[in-house]
């Protein structure tokens, strides 16, 4: 019998529904016990986010500043696989993700396992992934393969339609926005991963080493977005390591520093984004090499 842990922690249910589609084939074979773990902070996290309450939590975020989880009891020692489920926060992995990876019952779960990872997201997650595959490494963990699945309603609206799901709770506020997260039929077809990790375990007895979804479009690479979100990932660090010098979460300070960065980001969006894309359009031929380099690393282990 081949054993399967699934980890996740959702505000949505949207990764739920994500992690359900891929596992609903292997939960239907008589060759594979499969286990789901829900993280739960022990302090839960709001849905939808009170506005400030969101910023706030900004720079314990990209810093991943692990917080209490409530205890987990897994059925099995070792596992032949490990599904992660993740959200992404402000380009990192979600809290109570990133707590979990943090803690000493990782290090023992995650040894010398294969590991699955799937993201569900508005579009920017390849800073994320670096940091999940950092932790990974650290808990001597091997990344055989990756899946993403992000907002169906493209850049431009998801800027708009995702931040208005957070804070209502609602994935359509607005008539003229269209709705916010991974389209239905995208969930749907994304059973054709767990039926390739089917077959692989129901036809090979060997420890998975290789990545069992090459070939599927399990991530496709937005190379607009790579440099965007490499410069955004360095601001991050810095406002965050400035932000948490002004103050704890709910100090007087840091709203008024998380004031300023609003704004800050806000011009940044509006005015150096755009200009900074533009350039790069212009300087594409002579970079192309290099973007297809980026692409085939940011797009390891599945590919496109």
């Amino acid at each position: 019998m081949r054993k399967i842990l699934t980890i996740c922690y959702t505000q949505t249910g949207q990764l739920s529904k994500i992690k359900d589609s891929i596992c609903e084939p292997l939960e239907n074979s008589d060759k594979i016990s499969m286990e789901t773990i829900v993280i739960k902070p022990k302090v839960p996290f709001p849905f939808p986010w009170p506005f400030l309450k969101f910023f706030r939590i900004f720079p314990e975020t990209v810093v991943m500043e692990p917080v209490e989880l409530d205890d987990i009891t897994p059925k099995y020692e070792k596992y032949d696989l490990i599904i992660l489920t993740y959200q992404v926060w402000f380009l990192s992995p979600s809290i109570p993700i990133a707590s979990f990876l943090q803690s000493d019952q990782a290090k023992t779960l995650f040894k010398d396992t294969p590991v699955v990872t799937v993201i569900g997201c508005r579009g920017m997650w390849l800073m994320a992934q670096e940091k999940v595959k950092h932790f990974l490494s650290s808990l001597n963990a091997k990344l055989v393969d990756n899946v993403v699945l992000s907002d169906d309603c493209g850049a431009f609206f998801s800027f708009l339609a995702t931040p208005l799901w957070m804070l209502t709770g609602n994935k359509k506020p607005l008539s003229w926005v269209p709705p916010a997260g991974v389209g239905e039929q995208d969930i749907k077809d994304a059973k054709r991963f767990g039926e390739a990790i089917r077959t692989r375990l129901e036809t090979n007895s060997e420890s998975i080493q290789t990545s069992m979804l090459e070939g599927l479009g399990a991530v496709k690479i937005n190379e607009k977005l790579i440099a965007s979100e490499r410069v955004a990932n360095h601001s991050f660090n810095i406002w965050s390591k400035i932000l948490r010098k002004l103050g704890p979460q709910d100090s007087k300070r840091r709203a008024l520093g998380l004031t300023v960065y609003v704004t800050f980001l806000i011009l940044l969006i509006l005015t150096v984004v755009p200009i900074s894309a533009l350039l790069k359009k212009l300087i594409s031929p002579l970079t192309r090499k290099k973007i297809i380099a980026q692409k085939k690393y940011y797009a390891e282990p599945s590919g496109e």
